[in-house]
């Protein structure tokens, strides 16, 4: 969906990160728990393909929870064409939706919480990790799963988890890679736009 521009000698003076309308009764209706690694990244791999099969997006989703209890703070899918925003990725919109919730930057501020998404970070999303107070991060498909599919993943230093780490921040990937994975190729295999600007 293609957005209007500003008139000429306008700025934006806003930004908006809209979820699609599916969103809310999708998680509405989701019934499983929310206990394991596994429950937890089927839930953001389910929210990417989604996502996909109703061309809302991009073929990533992510949610963030209490890391102790479950509870669902927070949820997003990859927006990027929609809005007309190279931001709106699923990580960066799912710390986003958590904070509002929470009334808080600051992520860490309570109880622990956890990043849990369907591919693992790109280069931006992997800088808003440390800043947004998440505990843990956990990731479904790889770099190369991602790479696959036509998506530019930008440069993140190769010790990328042991910086996180250093931090105090908890990693675990290839969390159901491989349901993961599908999601991306499907997307690919649709001919699904692949929005960085080497490739507009």
């Amino acid at each position: 969906m293609s957005r209007r521009p500003e008139p000429p000698g306008q700025l934006a003076l806003r930004c908006e990160l809209a979820l699609p309308e599916w969103l809310a009764p999708f998680l509405g209706a989701w019934t499983q728990p929310l206990d394991t690694p596994e429950q937890r990244m089927r839930l953001a791999v389910g929210l990417a393909a989604e996502n996909v099969r109703l061309h809302t997006g991009g073929p990533f989703g992510a949610v963030v929870l209490e890391e102790g209890s479950g509870r669902l703070l927070g949820a997003g899918v990859n927006r990027v064409t929609e809005l007309g925003l190279s931001l709106a990725h699923a990580e960066m919109i799912a710390l986003s939706m958590a904070q509002r919730a929470l009334a808080s930057w600051n992520l860490g501020a309570g109880a622990a919480t956890q990043l849990v998404t369907s591919c693992e970070p790109c280069a931006m999303c992997f800088g808003a990790v440390p800043w947004s107070g998440v505990s843990s991060l956990l990731w479904g498909a790889c770099r190369a799963d991602a790479e696959a599919a036509g998506f530019d993943e930008g440069d993140k230093p190769a010790d990328w988890i042991e910086a996180l780490e250093r931090r105090g921040i908890r990693t675990r990937g290839e969390v159901l890679r491989a349901e993961a994975a599908a999601v991306l190729a499907r997307y690919a295999s649709r001919n699904g736009a692949i929005y960085h600007p080497q490739k507009s």
